[in-house]
């Protein structure tokens, strides 16, 4: 499976709807659900639904608001894209507003994506010279 939770899947489904509907062809949301479902594996969406229900939550997934700080810096955003393994949630997340990523003086660095690998606590391996994480997230 891809999808990891009930909410992730339907945000496949609308996403789907929307692709399909820009090349021409127009699905129902029951059909982009039963398309999810094949493309993870499962019979159908009543499968599927049921296979996520019984899995283990996951602290993220696609679309999600999340709030935290990147390179010290406070920010509010959505989850983009995610790749969950037994490693961590590889994200991207879209700033709701540009973060200055540097804090010197007479520079700026204005970013509005940040990608990173955060484990199940919000927190990346990757540190900053003072020793925090680069990506701290948290739900909203």
């Amino acid at each position: 499976m891809t999808v990891r939770t009930i909410a992730e899947a339907k945000a496949h489904a609308k996403a789907l709807r929307a692709t399909l509907a820009a090349e021409g062809t127009i699905v129902g949301h029951a059909k982009a659900l039963e398309l999810v479902a094949h493309q993870n594996g499962a019979r159908d969406w009543n499968t599927l639904s049921a296979q996520l229900a019984k899995a283990a939550p996951t602290r993220f997934h696609l679309h999600q608001r999340v709030r935290g700080h990147y390179l010290g810096m406070a920010f509010e955003g959505e989850i983009t894209a995610i790749t969950s393994s037994s490693s961590g949630h590889s994200v991207s997340i879209r700033f709701d507003q540009p973060v200055d990523t540097v804090t010197f003086e007479g520079f700026t660095n204005m970013r509005r994506v940040a990608r990173g690998v955060v484990d199940d606590s919000g927190h990346s391996a990757e540190k900053t010279s003072n020793g925090m994480p680069n990506l701290m997230i948290s739900g909203a």
